[in-house]
């Protein structure tokens, strides 16, 4: 079929639509054919000559030769995040590690919030990209997938047609919450942001489903499992909603739930970050922990391990190393394989 020039390039994901497999299905029918059944092989090419497409684009093939040499990030938080947040430096830490085995440049491409976030994604000079966790109407996801460029995301949310890595947090929060709440009357949930809005403040009464930033739903569902196995009411627990992973909002939000016939006895923050804020606010307060208040967090940084504080172990550089790896084509996409975690028991709580 002869490509008509005033129409846009097919793109891969067409392509994968169309033969009903998925985008990466598409990229090893063309750069690693051995890895494609025969039938699926003829099944994707009778798709492309339907559609006119004439192949991958030159930096689509492989990272390895690609045109730009360089694999794209997409952190959906401010640039300054990726060197200021302890879990978003390891993670790019492992992403780097294979960058640097291949040769390869990385490139972070911020998110803002902003309409012309899909645009900066469509217009990154990269040959693939791993998506940092974001939310489930984040625009940069469809543009992602429209550039027809090798892709994973990690930790959420989930895509049709690109690789998932991620811990189960669901799993990991009713763990390290059945530690919080072992001996509580009154839990209380420092939570990441809900929504692209990113509104702070409490929350009474907090349906988990109204978060669509997977890996806050997730947690908080596992907070609520956690809960309702101990004999408690989820309606009964408060949630303070940070709009971002940050000690210092943390600290200056517990101070207004510290205090007064309200305040909880034991609060599961979902990082370290927000844990350790509020572990300096309620010093402040001339609260012992875990006397007068259990405090957990989550990934096990240096400094949480220094603060005694109980917490969720996961190696997000070996995360971070894994997703690079499947956007080179290394490995397989087995979801059945599971991402390890670990509780990790510390004095700030008492079981």
């Amino acid at each position: 079929m002869a490509k008509d020039p005033s129409r846009p390039r097919p793109t891969m994901a067409e392509v994968a639509r169309a033969a009903k497999v998925s985008v990466m299905t598409v990229s090893y029918t063309y750069a690693q054919p051995d890895r494609v059944s025969e039938q699926t092989r003829a099944k994707v090419r009778q798709a492309a000559t339907r559609l006119g497409y004439p192949g991958p684009h030159p930096g689509a093939r492989s990272l390895r030769r690609g045109r730009t040499g360089s694999l794209g990030v997409v952190l959906g938080e401010p640039l300054t995040y990726a060197f200021e947040d302890p879990q978003a430096t390891r993670f790019l830490a492992g992403v780097a590690e294979v960058c640097a085995r291949h040769g390869l440049g990385l490139t972070i491409v911020p998110i803002t919030g902003s309409p012309s976030d899909a645009d900066r994604v469509a217009e990154a000079a990269v040959d693939g990209f791993v998506v940092w966790t974001t939310s489930d109407d984040d625009p940069v996801l469809p543009a992602v997938a429209a550039s027809g460029l090798p892709a994973v995301v990690h930790g959420g949310p989930r895509q049709q047609d690109m690789p998932f890595v991620a811990i189960d947090d669901r799993a990991a929060a009713r763990a390290v919450a059945a530690a919080a709440f072992a001996h509580a009357r009154r839990p209380m949930v420092l939570s990441f942001p809900l929504d692209r809005a990113r509104t702070p403040g409490i929350r009474n009464e907090l349906d988990p489903a109204k978060a669509t930033f997977p890996v806050t739903r997730q947690r908080l569902r596992g907070f609520r499992d956690a809960w309702e196995a101990a004999g408690g009411r989820w309606s009964h627990v408060r949630v303070a909603v940070c709009a971002r992973n940050s000690a210092r909002e943390a600290e200056s939000l517990a101070t207004t739930f510290l205090s007064g016939p309200d305040a909880p006895d034991a609060v599961v923050a979902m990082s370290d970050e927000l844990a350790l804020g509020l572990m300096r606010a309620a010093a402040r307060a001339g609260l012992t922990v875990p006397g007068d208040l259990a405090v957990t967090g989550w990934d096990d940084t240096d400094a949480a391990a220094a603060a005694g504080l109980t917490t969720i172990a996961q190696d997000l550089r070996a995360q971070g190393a894994r997703c690079a790896q499947l956007v080179l084509g290394e490995g397989t996409d087995d979801e059945t394989r599971p991402t390890e975690w670990q509780l990790v028991l510390r004095d700030s709580t008492s079981l």
